[in-house]
């Protein structure tokens, strides 16, 4: 088995109608609102996380991945699974924008009954694939996803979350070598650059770098753009979803807590609080950078 990276310094395919990728930049920009929204109701919470990733769950959710609200257990849909499972406001945020949940269940986030735990659960919430929690998880169980569609000849594709600090998880590498191994070009793993966990900035506590190369080198067909890039995040997940042969990796380069400039620059990003005074800043911080 070959392997072959893409760099994102050549052509791309068709340009992206302008009416689509506003669409879904006004997607995104509900997603960061509603994941928001939701942390306040705790008043802290994985929240620059959220932010971060509100790009790459529209053009997952919105445009890419083949879905049915109405059928949340369609056999023939596309499965996404949270591995970083503490990402869960900026998952739930998109469900509610795709259909999956009320937006006004957005206000019972990690409430006694709620079916939004803090943490993504199954079972609990239409949408939600796999539990999440400890990390390292997520991909292993996409094999077997995987692998079980493709001995139903079901076309749908396997979409994993995953993050930086995950990729310290040996388990994550057993399971990069398994999708190869076992030929799963049904496998797309997203995985979230954001440079940092719970220790610290990603890079210094165990650095992964060139992330790309090191997917590639075990066989898989990459991409990596930049994560807030719409356009760019259209053409390289079509490019992946086309490829055959290989399991298949897109590295988004994001900025924690994108779109509100406050939060941006905090030292302290992981997890993170917001003082009740500075919930409606954020908001209009938002709202500001979107019609800059």
């Amino acid at each position: 088995m070959t392997t072959r990276t893409v760099s994102d310094n050549g052509p791309r395919l068709d340009p992206v109608d302008p009416v689509r990728v506003r669409r879904l930049r006004e997607a995104a920009l509900r997603i960061r609102h509603n994941a928001l929204t939701q942390a306040e109701v705790q008043g802290q919470g994985y929240i620059g996380q959220a932010l971060d990733l509100a790009d790459v769950l529209a053009v997952l959710y919105l445009d890419q991945m083949k879905l049915r609200a109405a059928e949340p257990e369609w056999e023939e849909r596309d499965r996404c699974l949270l591995s970083v499972g503490h990402y869960a406001i900026a998952l739930y945020a998109v469900l509610a924008e795709a259909g999956f949940l009320p937006l006004e269940e957005l206000d019972t986030y990690a409430t006694d009954e709620s079916r939004l735990p803090m943490s993504g659960m199954a079972g609990y919430t239409p949408g939600m694939e796999i539990s999440g929690g400890s990390l390292g998880h997520g991909l292993g169980i996409a094999v077997g996803k995987a692998l079980g569609l493709r001995r139903k000849d079901n076309p749908a594709h396997v979409y994993t979350i995953l993050s930086d600090g995950e990729l310290d998880e040996g388990s994550t590498w057993e399971a990069v070598q398994a999708c190869v191994h076992l030929e799963l070009d049904n496998v797309i793993a997203v995985v979230d650059m954001n440079n940092q966990q719970a220790d610290g900035p990603a890079q210094s506590v165990l650095g992964t770098e060139p992330v790309h190369e090191k997917f590639a080198v075990n066989g898989w067909y990459v991409r990596r753009v930049d994560g807030h890039d719409i356009p760019a995040l259209i053409e390289a997940l079509a490019d992946l979803k086309s490829h055959r042969g290989h399991p298949k990796a897109l590295i988004c380069d994001t900025v924690l807590g994108k779109g509100v400039p406050m939060l941006e620059t905090r030292e302290k990003l992981h997890f993170m609080a917001v003082a009740p005074e500075e919930w409606a800043l954020t908001h209009r911080q938002l709202d500001e950078g979107f019609q800059a």
